[in-house]
């Protein structure tokens, strides 16, 4: 792979930024908004501490990230996009085989325009939800792990502004500016997508959000990093390198959890751990169940006119739409689908390209199943005979063809009365979540974990597990 060169300007990058100055102008008066909302809606308390993090440099796969200490506001964002590909053409869709664009057709602006701002929403999002959890943290090790989290959220908000203000001139500037005033869970102007106005107000959560919300952040970047427009197909793929971290984070966060309960279940002969103060298998199982059901929502509905838009037009197509799949064009096939009827679950043959969101939900629990694996594996290290499962696609949805039914983590359909009367055996009650909540007690004497956390295999960047990750 080619390196490219970061430029040291105000604002770090590898597009040439100082060739284009109307640009260059218009992205450093966004940087001081960005820089308040930061300094407003970030990471609270430890604005001055010096923390270990990775900072891109170049894109090419041995120096794209260095680690030192860096406090936070002095963190150097910017605007960073993988190499091109030579004679890349358009992947899927009515245009497949056609170049691809470097700029925005004029009949597919609003609809490309809607995609970005979507996603470019997430990434603030995900950080004001975060914003009071270091003040909880399990250890120096998890506290900056969040904060690498969350500079990478803010670099991806960079990333989907650097497309708005280059390519849909006052619209863009105004999608920009709008990104930094919405608020995660304000009534008023909340974030787009329901499930980054959820509270996270836990570590719990915390891993969930980077195992499962993350994880559809990344199937979403993939079907973003195959799109006919090359400056987004650009920009997704580096932003996967870093999503990866985020999605280590929840995976790894949630098995260290599991491996301190069956660790204690062991040592006391019991199943219930709580007197111990860590968190029961039963309590896990219920946030695996919300958190993955939430997530799920985020793809929307499972027939959608807009993704066989989209991929007709080739803005977005399915996840590694080039390497995977012989039919790019996806005409005629058609995708098997369960549906409601009189009652009755029953199939229903619908069209491929109306599938697009379900096709990318599958690989999406594909993926899920793998993580799942592992955390089960850890469970029959210990000799721990319980099964953690991920609950049927159709529990618990509040989007698409599912949302107006009720059905149990089998995805069998069940009555109202039967979901009222179960779905605190199946969700995070008030007390589960005021117990979880209870154990969030922050841990910051090196080398020290938390009772309801296992501490790593190993440390961040071949460190030690008792490295001052963050400067107290």
């Amino acid at each position: 792979m080619v390196a490219f060169s970061i430029s040291h300007d105000r604002i770090p990058n590898n597009v040439h930024l100082s060739d284009d100055k109307r640009l260059q102008r218009a992205l450093e008066m966004w940087q001081p908004n960005f820089l308040n909302w930061w300094l407003d809606m970030g990471p609270q308390g430890f604005q001055e501490k010096d923390i270990y993090l990775r900072t891109a440099t170049s894109v090419d796969s041995d120096g794209w990230a260095v680690f030192d200490y860096v406090k936070m506001p002095e963190y150097r964002w910017g605007i960073f996009l993988s190499p091109p590909e030579k004679n890349r053409t358009i992947p899927g869709g009515d245009f497949a085989g056609d170049p691809v664009w470097n700029e925005v057709p004029g009949e597919f602006r609003a609809s490309l325009r809607r995609l970005i701002v979507t996603q470019a929403d997430t990434e603030p999002a995900s950080v004001e939800q975060q914003r009071r959890l270091g003040e909880t943290c399990p250890s120096l090790y998890d506290l900056r792990n969040l904060f690498q989290v969350n500079v990478e959220e803010g670099r991806h908000l960079w990333a989907m502004v650097y497309l708005l203000q280059t390519y849909f001139g006052r619209d863009g500037r105004e999608e920009a500016e709008a990104l930094l005033n919405r608020r995660s869970g304000n009534i008023d102007k909340p974030r787009i997508l329901s499930t980054f106005n959820e509270p996270i107000d836990e570590w719990l959560s915390l891993f969930m959000f980077t195992n499962f919300t993350d994880r559809d952040g990344k199937f979403q970047l993939l079907a973003l990093a195959e799109s006919a427009f090359e400056p987004l197909s650009r920009t997704c793929r580096f932003m996967l390198t870093e999503e990866a971290h985020h999605l280590f984070v929840g995976q790894t966060g949630i098995q260290r959890v599991i491996r301190k309960t069956a660790e204690l279940m062991n040592e006391h002969d019991c199943d219930d751990v709580r007197p111990f103060e860590a968190i029961p298998l039963s309590i896990i199982q219920r946030y695996i169940n919300f958190w993955y059901s939430s997530s799920l929502d985020l793809f929307g509905s499972e027939q959608s006119s807009n993704a066989a838009t989209y991929f007709a037009a080739g803005l977005k197509a399915r996840a590694h739409e080039a390497r995977d799949y012989e039919d790019h064009a996806a005409k005629t096939g058609h995708y098997d689908l369960e549906v409601l009827k009189n009652g009755q679950l029953v199939k229903e043959s619908i069209p491929l390209r109306n599938a697009m969101n379900e096709i990318l939900r599958d690989d999406y629990i594909k993926d899920n199943e793998k993580g799942l694996n592992k955390w089960n594996i850890e469970l029959q290290k210990h000799h721990i005979q319980h099964t953690l499962y991920l609950p049927h696609r159709r529990f618990n949805r509040t989007v698409g063809l599912y949302s107006d039914h009720h059905f149990d983590p089998q995805g069998h359909l069940i009555s109202k009365d039967q979901w009222e009367e179960s779905k605190t055996h199946w969700l995070p009650s008030k007390e589960d979540r005021a117990f979880v909540k209870s154990l969030m007690k922050p841990v910051t004497e090196r080398g020290h974990y938390a009772s309801w956390i296992a501490p790593p295999l190993k440390g961040i960047n071949a460190l030690p597990n008792d490295f001052e990750y963050v400067k107290i």
